[in-house]
């Protein structure tokens, strides 16, 4: 073998390496739970997943025995209803993309609905508090967000409590319409939660999705966005903080296929103790259909101690060269040594330094939560991240 046929082969295979499994314009889906196999974790959608912490979630064996509690605190203009599994509205986001999706939307009882009528902007948020079946007991669940035509409104999914939990999440944004949405997870220390979320925009519809994740053992969340129609813009944000023993997976996917729309995506995480494991999928489609797209995917991590793990991901596929703009970043990286001695060169202790240096790190996420008690509520819940190590 000569060197250029060596150095031909050498190229090839690094070429293969890096080219996906397969296209995310294949991706199937099904309300049916047995048209998925059940994953043995080698697979690309759950290679990261630690398999055995998923209670049986996945093959079938988590059978309900508990319920979630749903409490709502809505805004005067907003509705929220209690519905069957029957309604007509159901399911007109999206279709489960994975075996756990489509066993919650078969599995789950009731949904709860809440509806911006049209042309009509909420004063206040609308709070949703959605709580854990208990220690030991398994629940699924269905939540619908709905802002008709030229509605605005902010919306807050809040996850507490203990237990195991798969629910699939609809957002529908109305032509026109403009919905904040805030998804805080904040399980107790023994709580499993798989959630799938799917998001669908109207015409010149502005959606800014902001998931908060903070405690249970595993949680993992998989939002998907796509258009309906032409000017649709969506922001979607995520922060997220895992101590020890925490796995914590965003999956994201971002389906341009009608032209000229828009979507930005920001995650940071931060993450301390040993087994702390944060993973970030963040997939981007780009339809031949789509021309004039404008899209742009972040992803960075802050490993704060040793044991802890990042894994990042960013995918981008184009299928068509008329585009306005496209581009992804990913970075992990331990404390900056540069910003740690500027604050005690200035007389700042260590300790303060790194507390100071965090909060820089999250400033940008939390000052687009224009929710202030919630923005003040993720302020104070990662002071306490940081006070639980004396970082």
């Amino acid at each position: 073998m000569t060197a250029t046929d060596s150095n031909t082969l050498n190229t090839a295979a690094a070429a293969e390496a890096v080219i996906p499994a397969a296209s995310r314009a294949e991706r199937f889906t099904s309300y049916d739970v047995e048209a998925f196999e059940v994953p043995g974790g080698r697979e690309e959608n759950w290679r990261f997943t630690p398999m055995k912490r998923l209670r049986g979630l996945h093959d079938g064996s988590a059978v309900a025995d508990g319920e979630v509690s749903v409490a709502a605190e809505p805004a005067p203009e907003v509705e929220v209803e209690t519905v069957s599994r029957g309604d007509e509205r159901l399911g007109q986001a999206g279709v489960p993309s994975d075996r756990i999706a489509a066993q919650a939307y078969s599995s789950f009882t009731s949904a709860t609905v809440v509806t911006v009528p049209k042309e009509t902007k909420a004063s206040v948020p609308t709070v949703v508090r959605l709580t854990g079946p208990g220690e030991g007991r398994t629940a699924y669940g269905h939540v619908q967000v709905r802002a008709e035509q030229f509605a605005e409104a902010a919306i807050v999914l809040d996850h507490v409590g203990s237990g195991t939990y798969a629910d699939n999440v609809e957002f529908v944004i109305g032509d026109g319409a403009q919905l904040t949405v805030v998804s805080v997870q904040d399980w107790a220390d023994d709580a499993v939660h798989v959630s799938e979320q799917h998001l669908k925009l109207g015409r010149d519809a502005r959606l800014r999705h902001i998931v908060v994740t903070l405690g249970g053992d595993l949680v993992r969340v998989s939002p998907t966005a796509t258009f309906a129609d032409r000017g649709g813009d969506v922001e979607m944000l995520g922060l997220y903080f895992a101590d020890a023993g925490q796995h914590q997976e965003h999956r994201l996917f971002v389906d341009h296929a009608v032209p000229n729309c828009k979507s930005n995506v920001m995650y940071k995480g931060a993450l301390q103790g040993e087994g702390a494991h944060g993973v970030w999928i963040g997939d981007v489609l780009i339809r031949a259909a789509a021309e004039g797209t404008q899209t742009y995917e972040l992803n960075r991590n802050l490993v704060l101690t040793e044991g802890a793990r990042a894994d990042s991901v960013p995918n981008l596929e184009i299928e068509t060269g008329e585009i306005e703009g496209a581009g992804h970043a990913s970075a992990t990286g331990r404390f900056d040594d540069e910003q740690l001695f500027y604050l005690q060169s200035r007389g700042i202790a260590e300790e303060q330094a790194r507390r100071l240096v965090v909060r820089g790190f999250f400033h940008e996420i939390l000052a687009k939560i224009d929710i202030p008690e919630v923005r003040e509520r993720l302020a104070a819940a990662i002071e306490a991240e940081l006070e639980a190590v004396n970082a």
